[in-house]
């Protein structure tokens, strides 16, 4: 009995050592963690069961029956984060550079199977060369057995993926199919095709982190969610989004303890909103002083940053919130804006995750780049998101909602179930200015004529009350009772029951 003991130690000696130490000296030489140390750090401690440690590929072309490595490439178990079960699967780039073949591809799939039956996100974390170019179409039929199963959990299980080294190829349809993906800066990359295959192509040279590094995809593509500095931030601050996060679609959202009471005033925001009307303020310092400890976890926060999204808590439950940044193009809704928050938007719905709402947006931005860019239909999916969310939804109008940017934003007439405003709200067709001078043409040439309309038009249209009359706006609130009255109205709401009516699936304007 000892002997088969020692000879199952053993094998387990050799297949964590992956591809050797010389090349874990090399991962590390590169400023990166290896696969199960990253597992190690992701998961709580000695939580992680390893599935198919001893698994090898079966392929026997080009000389590869002598070149077998027990894991083949890829580590996959299970364990717990913060006590709840998580799926997870890391790519070894010690084992043939983490490239996929089939055997590898089967381990991937069992994983994401064992997930969806037992309603349980799945964490992936990439660092690969792509696929296994020894095996051809088996190495393909596995992406594409990989692809259908990222299809099939999408909206039943949070699906994560973590870009910590290369991911290229047919790598990167499975992250581009989950919920989030983020990357880690200055070691890890994304692309279709690599710098080489560009240069041919269309002569361009371009290095491997101006093709696809965090730092394009987490500003011009909004391929990437975040960048982190390292491997070891990264695995914490994954630990801290599966906190905001429910397991399945069916499951409730986490609630988790707070010292924060539901009650509490902020008198700052009584001035957070300037004199005057053209000049910013930071949507953020709203955010954190109404959510709980001032804890908020932004999504995409480099990309269309004129909209900001994320998750946070009010009295312990998690809510998405979506806001426009009047720091940033005065908050305006473009293409990009509403694209992002439009995903946001479907995600938190797929998950039951309540959503709070704050309005301060001035339009959406005119030009012909922006009509030839598709502003409509992407505008659309920002509408089409909203309208077809049946979690409770909370809405704020801090200062303008003007023209089809009002509707669009949670607005009651999209089925919003609380809507407020601040008595600094200003709901109309368009800014005072605008309609008066469209309204009084004639009077065009006279000033003080046009100033004296003007201050008419606030006066009558420019205020939150207007709306109020017609029961748009369910209350003009104090700034300062804001948290108090979101909380209030979220625990109002937490029995909402509403259904869409049936259908295969929905055509959202792509």
């Amino acid at each position: 009995m000892n002997d088969i003991l020692t000879e199952l130690e053993k094998r387990r000696d050799t297949a964590r050592l992956g591809g050797g130490q010389k090349r874990i000296d090399a991962q590390h030489e590169r400023g990166k963690l290896t696969a199960r140390e990253r597992i190690d750090l992701l998961l709580d401690e000695n939580s992680f069961e390893e599935f198919d440690m001893y698994v090898e590929h079966r392929c026997t072309d080009f000389g590869m029956e002598d070149k077998k490595i027990p894991g083949d490439g890829v580590v996959t178990g299970w364990g717990t984060i913060n006590g709840r079960v998580v799926y997870v699967f890391a790519k070894d780039f010690t084992v043939f550079g983490g490239s996929l073949s089939k055997t590898h591809a089967e381990k991937i799939m069992k994983i994401q199977d064992m997930a969806l039956r037992n309603r349980a996100p799945i964490i992936g974390l990439f660092d690969a060369g792509g696929a296994r170019i020894q095996e051809g179409v088996d190495a393909l039929g596995g992406y594409g057995e990989v692809f259908q199963r990222n299809v099939l959990s999408s909206g039943v299980i949070p699906q994560i993926s973590v870009i910590m080294g290369p991911c290229a190829g047919g790598d990167v349809y499975s992250p581009a199919m989950t919920d989030f993906i983020f990357m880690v800066e200055d070691t890890s990359y994304m692309f279709v095709t690599g710098p080489e295959v560009v240069k041919t192509v269309t002569n361009e040279e371009v290095t491997s982190e101006e093709l696809g590094g965090a730092s394009i995809h987490t500003t011009k593509s909004s391929i990437a969610d975040k960048g982190y500095k390292n491997d070891v931030e990264a695995m914490l601050q994954m630990r801290r989004l599966m906190d905001f996060l429910p397991s399945n679609n069916q499951s409730d959202v986490p609630v988790l303890p707070t010292s924060d009471g539901a009650e509490r005033l902020e008198a700052s925001l009584d001035s957070l909103i300037p004199e005057n009307p053209n000049q910013p303020y930071d949507i953020r310092e709203l955010i954190t002083k109404v959510v709980d400890e001032r804890d908020f976890f932004e999504i995409q926060e480099k990309f269309a940053a004129n909209i900001v999204v994320g998750f946070a808590r009010i009295e312990g439950q998690t809510v998405g919130v979506v806001a426009n940044q009047p720091m940033v193009l005065a908050g305006v809704l473009d293409s990009d804006a509403s694209r992002k928050a439009a995903r946001f938007v479907r995600f938190c719905d797929c998950f039951n995750i309540p959503l709070v709402t704050f309005v301060d947006v001035p339009g959406f931005l005119p030009g012909t780049d922006q009509e030839y860019g598709g502003l409509i239909k992407h505008g659309a999916k920002l509408l089409f998101a909203f309208a077809e969310a049946t979690v409770p939804k909370v809405t704020v109008i801090t200062r303008k909602a003007y023209g089809g940017a009002y509707d669009v934003m949670s607005s009651k007439h999209i089925r919003g179930d609380v809507n407020y405003a601040w008595p600094t709200a200003e709901i109309a067709v368009m800014g005072a200015k605008g309609a008066v001078e469209i309204i009084h043409r004639k009077d065009a040439g006279d000033p003080c004529k046009i100033a004296e309309l003007t201050k008419s038009y606030e006066d009558r249209f420019c205020s939150p009350f207007v709306a109020a009359e017609r029961g748009y706006i369910d209350e003009v609130i104090l700034p300062r009772n804001t948290r108090k009255r979101i909380s209030r109205a979220l625990n109002m709401l937490k029995n909402k029951k509403i259904e869409n009516p049936w259908k295969k699936h929905d055509n959202i304007p792509l």
